[in-house]
């Protein structure tokens, strides 16, 4: 009787024989004692054309849910911090969410290796879906910012995954155009974060914004498990030798040293203590020491960190990485900021301003099926990215710009330019990425890239949030009371809930800095002033944003260009992650055409038997 193979059991027997000639992945088989051969599970590019729309379809919607969550906060947070009466700490609602997504989705990469792609993707769904289930059920703002860092956990694993995923089941110059497909299910997200949650908001409460996601994060996960059932070759891990590779020490240094850095700029700028206070200078320790401790863990203590050293002398993925952050900093500090510039200067809806992102989300779309077409047709992306590349600094110039009187149009249309030229620069410089490394390190430069993403997101939102507050009370100051320094100034309306006198000023400004939603509600005069001192923030912030955009294209110059041919290439899957050099196996992967999907794999080592599989 034959005893049934695990995923990690061999593909050879024992038995001493030749080395086989290339074959393809479903020829890997040997033979049995009767002379049939074993059935061998298909690899990644000879699955069918069903199971590979399903994996898609599952993954694609995945990510929508996921940059949906990106961008859902911003419209719901004054009907959140009302019902839970916590204003000063709404902004850790969307923080929390980064701060998460920043520390766990490098890990994803190394779990993709050693828990096979289908479990690292449904582990991600699982924990994104109970987080956002836990955001409808919260009964308390902590319980919501604890429940939004849960979802984050997954969140940025489902981009990490979904990335390596595709990367899989295409030759590199196809998988240029497949992502950019899914790069319209991100933009997607992204652009109708912010008109869902306020319709939602308006209509059934902000809670419904969160519990309508779980049937959908469901159909995702089904479609990954019942499509996804390909095999890599690599080395096999037990559950134990699994659990003891994964880096924990350096995320967890990782994170306090984020999120600590997060602590400081809340406390210092946000809240305007001082460096004296305790809680402004031993933030900013505690994010210095375990930053250091965070560099220590991964050069010298874990087996496999999540930002490996090497990859730090390797200079494309370090350009690459240092583009994506500052990119990643322009994207948020406009999208969280755009809507508010809406809702405090032109004094229209949060469901209003939300939908001023919606042409963000086309362009998002648009440029990112237009990348991947390119690509694929020209078989590069160096002149499509410096063509187009510089477009988002464009727009934050033309936001800098925004004035009252402007023309709808403009105000409508200024933030395309963000959308399109940005979806490019992320779509090429991910083909950039998997061009310029070995395959073997695809997954590991993959988590490296969205490491580096996930802290430009999270440390462009505190810094523009920083920039936002810091000049938002210094442009109250100035101008209460208007255009004099004698304190004794009063300004009484009858209708006014304000008394503008000495001991009122501060309290007023402190509510008109946390609450966008009361400048509609002041007197027209006081209305004015909070209106123009949020414009010059908020211009302030659109400034950051451009600086950020000019520094990624300058940053992306040196990177090289590579001709995105489909020549078979050495895939060496997973052998940098085994220490035994006996088990270490390579692939000849032919990667022809993406209907084709014709495989090569000839599998070597310096003894018979040493082939082994890792399922996906």
């Amino acid at each position: 009787m034959t005893t049934p193979q695990s995923e990690r059991d061999p593909l050879l027997g024992g038995a001493s024989s030749p080395t086989p000639a290339p074959k393809k992945y479903a020829d890997l088989a040997p033979e049995s004692p009767t002379g049939t051969a074993k059935p061998v599970p298909t690899g990644p590019l000879d699955i069918s054309s069903a199971s590979r729309h399903g994996i898609l379809a599952g993954i694609w919607l995945a990510q929508f849910l996921s940059a949906l969550n990106l961008t859902l906060v911003p419209t719901m947070l004054p009907s959140i911090s009302s019902e839970f009466n916590k204003s000063n700490e709404a902004s850790w609602v969307g923080t929390s969410y980064l701060l998460a997504t920043c520390t766990f989705t490098p890990l994803y990469g190394r779990l993709c290796n050693v828990m096979g792609r289908s479990a690292a993707n449904q582990s991600a769904v699982v924990f994104a879906a109970a987080g956002i289930m836990a955001c409808g059920l919260s009964n308390s703002m902590q319980m919501l910012i604890i429940s939004r860092f849960i979802s984050g956990m997954g969140g940025g694993g489902i981009f990490t995954t979904s990335s390596i995923i595709t990367s899989d089941m295409y030759s590199l110059r196809h998988r240029s155009f497949v992502q950019s497909l899914g790069g319209i299910f991100y933009g997607l997200g992204m652009g109708l974060g912010g008109p869902i949650g306020g319709l939602i908001t308006d209509w059934y409460g902000w809670r419904w914004a969160f519990l309508g996601q779980i049937p959908f994060f469901v159909l995702s996960y089904l479609l990954v498990a019942y499509n996804l059932n390909y095999v890599l070759s690599g080395a096999g891990r037990s559950t134990k030798a699994i659990l003891k590779r994964i880096d924990y020490f350096g995320s967890l240094t990782l994170l306090f040293s984020v999120g600590s850095m997060l602590l400081f700029l809340s406390m210092r700028f946000s809240e305007g203590l001082p460096w004296t206070d305790t809680s402004v200078w031993g933030s900013f320790a505690a994010s210095v020491v375990f930053g250091c401790a965070f560099l220590i863990v991964e050069i010298y203590v874990a087996a496999e960190p999540v930002l490996p050293p090497y990859l730090l002398s390797e200079r494309v993925p370090i350009l690459i990485g240092c583009s994506n952050a500052l990119v990643a900093v322009c994207n948020l500090s406009v999208t969280y900021f755009f809507p508010t510039w809406f809702q405090t200067v032109m004094l229209t809806s949060a469901s209003e301003a939300g939908l001023h992102l919606l042409p963000n989300s086309i362009c998002i779309s648009t440029g990112s099926v237009f990348a991947g077409w390119v690509m694929r047709r020209s078989g590069s992306y160096k002149s499509l990215n410096m063509l187009f590349g510089i477009l988002p600094f464009c727009a934050t110039l033309l936001m800098m710009n925004m004035r009252e009187e402007s023309h709808p149009a403009l105000l409508w249309f200024t933030i395309m330019p963000l959308g399109f030229g940005n979806a490019i620069v992320l779509q090429t410089m991910f083909i950039a990425l998997v061009a310029n490394l070995p395959e073997s390190q695809m997954a590991v430069g993959t988590g490296f890239a969205q490491l580096l993403r996930g802290l430009g997101q999270v440390g462009g939102l505190a810094s523009a949030s920083a920039v936002f507050q810091s000049r938002l009370d210094i442009e109250l100051h100035k101008r209460l009371p208007p255009g004099s320094e004698d304190v004794s100034y009063l300004f009484i309306d009858p209708f006014s809930y304000f008394f503008l006198i000495p001991r009122f000023i501060y309290k007023l400004i402190s509510r008109i800095r946390h609450s966008a939603r009361l400048v509609a509600e002041l007197p027209l005069d006081v209305q004015r002033i909070a209106r123009d001192a949020y414009a010059a923030s908020l211009r302030a912030v659109f400034m950051l944003a451009a600086v950020a955009s000019l520094l990624a294209y300058l940053a992306r110059l040196p990177i090289p260009d590579k001709q995105l041919d489909d020549k078979p290439t050495t895939r060496a899957r997973d052998a940098d992650d085994d220490t035994t050099s006996e088990d270490s196996a390579s692939t000849l992967r032919d990667s022809d055409d993406d209907e084709n999907k014709d495989v090569e794999g000839a599998e070597t080592s310096s003894r018979p038997g040493s082939v082994r599989r890792i399922a996906a």
